[in-house]
């Protein structure tokens, strides 16, 4: 488990790119039959990545969080980024295609991640895992890709039309404050969240996947006016504190997995600027 101490905005402008990528963003997180996590002290999250290629691996107590197993005080949102693929939660078992989604409650004490098909054309199931402190414990629920809540947004004129599909929310799957979901761009739509927001409630963290290995999303971050921006590959995550903007465009088509955890669970408490007031 790597750690990312929380930053703040005044810091942003001696910021060169090594070290805004050394602190907001996660390019490493998958490796072949292990689990790789980072904490990062906004809102005390957790962002794991599990590939199991040749055995089940199992979400370990990693000891920077100081339980007897990891989800003691904690609850987390599972996201298959890649091929088919079960998780086994206290003996029972889920299974996961390609974009779906288990909300894993407080005191589940294991948690077996496996693929069923690490040959196929989608290759290993890839997990992604976002985890935060929860107060109390709600079922572990399963949501199959395309079955939550469903919005359409954006418009083709402006490239930001997307499919947005919320999973774990406050007229959803049950949490303490893990929100989640994954969002696809359609046919020739490249934006993602345009115009850009911030929500000094909540962080938020993204995880780009579906991405060509040659293509690259340039994420934008930072306050509205003083903007940096991100060049990230398929399946890295990139950390937006509650004060950033987060909001990208692509070379190539992609989906996203979106994940919030703080104040409040509203979707729509946000704060939106204007492009041409941003800088």
């Amino acid at each position: 488990m790597e750690q990312r101490y929380a930053t703040s905005p005044e810091q942003i402008p001696g910021m060169g790119t090594a070290e805004l990528r050394e602190r907001y963003l996660a390019p490493a997180l998958f490796a072949d039959d292990e689990a790789r996590a980072v904490y990062t002290h906004h809102d005390r999250v957790v962002l794991a990545g599990v590939r199991p290629v040749t055995t089940t691996v199992e979400l370990p107590t990693f000891p920077e969080i100081r339980s007897e197993y990891f989800l003691e005080h904690r609850e987390a949102g599972i996201v298959n980024v890649g091929g088919p693929g079960t998780i086994a939660v206290d003996g029972t078992t889920y299974e996961l295609a390609h974009g779906s989604c288990l909300y894993v409650g407080r005191g589940a004490r294991e948690v077996l991640l496996t693929s069923t098909d690490a040959g196929g054309e989608q290759g290993p199931a890839r997990f992604y895992v976002v985890s935060a402190p929860a107060h109390t414990a709600y079922p572990t629920t399963l949501v199959r890709a395309g079955e939550g809540t469903v919005r359409e947004l954006g418009d083709p004129l402006t490239s930001n039309r997307r499919t947005l599909n919320q999973y774990i929310h406050e007229n959803g799957v049950r949490s303490c404050q893990v929100v989640m979901g994954v969002t696809t761009l359609h046919p020739g739509s490249m934006w993602n969240t345009m115009p850009a927001h911030t929500h000094d409630r909540r962080m938020e963290a993204y995880l780009y996947f579906d991405l060509p290995a040659d293509a690259r999303v340039v994420h934008l971050m930072g306050r509205p006016d003083e903007t940096r921006h991100l060049l990230v590959g398929n399946e890295e995550a990139v950390i937006s504190p509650s004060w950033s903007v987060h909001s990208g465009v692509g070379t190539a088509a992609y989906s996203f997995v979106w994940a919030m955890a703080g104040e409040n669970q509203s979707f729509d408490d946000m704060d939106g600027f204007p492009i041409a007031d941003m800088r």
